[in-house]
């Protein structure tokens, strides 16, 4: 034993001969912590043969491109900075498949942002390390490294406060320029200041490789020549070109019609030519419909090929929804596009101007994932749940968008949103991750512990930064924020349980009663409003009511007749009017006011986004890539298909269809498998078939019980007496 252990021993020595504790580097250069610096790394190394797997960790400030021995091992690495407010995030990448035995090369291009961001936390300083002890291989001064000069930012207008990303000008007249030196050392893991490192909680991006296309050619408003490549839909791309220069000094503009993101100026990027042939690929990502190439007509260049390199977030499109209602499908995909254009290092609002994770919006994008995206997408909404407590300020407040370093300010109706049963505890149902609820608890509590009741039991006014409830006008906002509180404090009840916190509970109900009972003292007869308030009777309160439950049916008959007329709701709070009109069993107007609200950006077609208001350039900036917009998507699957889970991850979920449209056929990708259905209406008979995976119960409520006859799977049963079904095909047939 004693001759094993010693041999062991040796042989990790062989292996690691060369290893010491990685330490940050940078290069050495005065001006490597300017904004939109960019540093290249080599490494010569060899291995005695080679391993099997080879786990790294890489951190850096702020982006990383690696690769060995010539072949790219990861595009785009690292996340933006920003778990809590003062540390980062690492990446343990396998990069086993790119070694061999023998002499090895490694290759590292750093992109540093240098500055904050509505999704990024600055840290003041250039930076990577690379732990790959297991391999002998770890970040010091023996690095070779410079900063690249060819690398620079793009002249005005330069990208909105916003955005922590630069525009990148690439000067291919430099290239090669600068000599490479031992790196600087920096300090430790853990030093300050980019301090403790949490692993990387999402995967590394889907990279769909490089696609060229034929461009179509053209002329801008001064002359120039402009090449357009209609991308088959609005995608996070990186622009490729492959071109030869007779001369050199050509300035070309690579960039897409999502340059301006509404009001505000977005990423793009320029490339000056050397003489001769080139290819050049701009590594920060941009986003549209369509990529542009500009450049002078007269130029002496040839373009030989045009590209784009998609990527995004890993997740995969598992889910559809397809029926005979073409408004409704096309809505249907263009919700599923958008909601994917905004998924990346976190939840956007938009891709294009803000790239921020604002609370409101992740509440809506995230029912959209759990009925379109595989279950990898619920890594994301865990990120994103964890950053908005870990990021809590001293006072208690939660506030977003976070990471962020130019933005602290609390929306309290965001806020609480996002504790609600359309945040937290919709995440929970979905995915039965109990783990991440325990660690929310003590967060919630505290920042519930600072809304006050006042005189009359209602909710008190609490601004926050921004008292911001929707866009648009006739926001009640006492109510608005009564609302959203009494939903945080159902949900507080169940977090409370999960967390055998009895002794919470009694006084979160009490705030509940007290708040309902104040609500409803604000009825005047035909509508909700607080007494304080003097616009138009809001129609976001009314839906809001009715999801509660403070409202009764008594009410809806009421409050139907102010949906009929009035339209104040932007697209974000549109979907909870919508849910409201369902759960009313006023589902036809539902769909009517729908198709009459959105037909505008849902038959737009220089777009396959959803827009942030209800008409391009509209309130709130005007971006046309608003995934707020696709709230109807979740309302379709769980009120029109009636598919929702009943419990935590799935074990138990109800069917409950309501034939607003005569044919669809739905399949949604849970934690706990695969669910199909699909129904059939006709004047003469029902059918629904449905799919049930293992380990799971289905409850199935037909829309009626007084049909003439209903069989299942062939076998005559009572439409009101149908128990639970486990795994299994089911086809019910119902002869009206």
């Amino acid at each position: 034993m004693k001759k094993f252990i010693i041999i062991a021993v040796l042989l990790l020595t062989a292996i690691n001969i060369n290893a010491r504790e990685a330490r940050w580097i940078s290069a050495d250069d005065s001006l490597s912590n300017k904004i939109n610096t960019w540093i290249e790394f080599e490494k010569d190394f060899n291995l005695k043969k080679k391993p099997r797997e080879a786990f790294v960790k890489i951190a850096a400030d702020s982006k990383y491109w690696l690769w060995l021995n010539d072949s790219l091992a990861v595009f785009e690495g690292c996340l933006k900075r920003g778990p809590n407010p003062n540390d980062g995030y690492y990446d343990l990448v396998d990069i086993a498949p790119f070694l061999k035995k023998g002499d090895n090369k490694l290759k590292i291009l750093l992109c540093y942002f240098g500055k904050p961001g509505f999704s990024h936390k600055n840290s003041g300083k250039s930076g990577l390390i690379f732990d790959g002890e297991s391999i002998g291989l770890t970040s010091d001064s023996t690095w070779l490294s410079r900063r690249l000069p060819e690398y620079g930012t793009a002249g005005l207008p330069k990208t909105n406060y916003r955005l922590s990303e630069s525009n990148i000008r690439y000067d291919a007249r430099l290239q090669g320029s600068g000599v490479m030196k031992p790196s600087v050392e920096l300090g430790k893991w853990g030093d300050a200041p980019w301090n403790d490192l949490v692993e990387r909680p999402i995967p590394q991006w889907r990279n769909h490789g490089i696609v060229y296309a034929e461009p179509e050619i053209g002329n801008d408003e001064h002359g120039n020549t402009v090449l357009s490549i209609n991308l088959p839909y609005n995608m996070q791309l990186t622009p490729v070109i492959e071109l030869t220069d007779a001369t050199g000094n050509t300035e070309i503009k690579l960039e897409t019609d999502h340059v301006k993101g509404g009001s505000a100026d977005c990423v793009r990027a320029e490339y000056v030519t050397r003489q001769g042939n080139q290819k050049y690929e701009s590594p920060g990502w941009m986003n549209g419909d369509i990529l542009r190439i500009i450049y002078p007509h007269n130029a002496p260049i040839t373009i030989n090929r045009v590209g784009y390199r998609e990527t995004g977030y890993d997740t995969d499109f598992e889910g559809s929804f397809v029926c005979n209602d073409t408004t409704i499908n096309r809505f249907w995909d263009k919700a599923m596009r958008t909601l994917y254009v905004n998924m990346r290092d976190n939840y956007f609002d938009c891709p294009d101007r803000e790239r921020a994770q604002w609370w409101g919006d992740v509440t809506i994008l995230m029912g959209q994932s759990f009925y379109q995206l595989s279950p990898k997408a619920n890594a994301l909404m865990r990120k994103a749940i964890k950053e908005l407590v870990d990021w809590q300020k001293p006072d208690g407040s939660l506030y977003a968008p976070i990471p962020s370093e130019n933005w602290s300010k609390e929306l309290p109706a965001q806020s609480l949103a996002s504790i609600s049963p359309y945040g937290f505890t919709y995440y929970y149902l979905h995915t039965g991750d109990t783990a991440t609820m325990k660690y929310v608890y003590e967060p919630v509590k505290r920042y519930l512990g600072l809304w006050e009741l006042d005189q009359d039991g209602l909710t008190a006014e609490r601004k926050g930064g921004w008292a911001w409830g929707d866009w648009g006008t006739n926001t009640d906002m006492r109510l608005i924020l009564a609302a959203w509180h009494y939903l945080a404090l159902k949900s507080a009840i169940q977090l409370a349980q999960l967390n055998n916190k009895q002794e919470d509970i009694a006084g979160y109900e009490s705030r509940m009663d007290s708040i309902a009972s104040a609500f409803n003292r604000c009825w005047n007869g035909f509508a909700y409003r607080h007494p304080s308030y003097q616009g138009a009777t809001d129609d976001r309160v009314q839906a809001m009511a009715v999801l509660t439950g403070i409202a009764d049916s008594s009410k809806y008959d009421q409050i139907f007749k102010l949906f009929e007329s009035q339209e104040y709701a932007s697209p974000y709070m549109e979907k909870y009017v919508l849910e409201a009109l369902m759960k009313m069993g006023h589902g036809d107007y539902a769909i009517k006011r729908f198709k009459k609200r959105f037909g505008e950006m849902i038959s737009d077609k220089s777009h396959s986004t959803l827009f942030e208001g209800w008409q391009e350039g509209g309130f709130g900036g005007g971006s046309t890539n608003h995934a707020w917009s696709g709230g109807m998507l979740t309302v379709i699957a769980e009120n029109v298909c009636g598919v929702r889970p009943l419990s935590p991850g799935w074990q138990d979920f109800i069917v409950s269809p309501t034939p607003l449209i005569s044919e669809c056929a739905i399949k949604i990708p849970t934690v706990a498998g695969m669910i199909k259905e699909a129904f059939n209406d006709t004047d003469s008979s029902f059918t629904l078939t449905l799919n049930v995976p293992a380990g799971t119960n289905a409850i199935v409520k037909l829309p009626d019980t007084k049909y003439k006859e209903v069989t299942l799977n062939g076998k005559i049963i009572k439409a009101n007496d149908i128990k639970p079904l486990g795994k299994g095909s089911y086809k019910f047939h119902c002869i009206k």
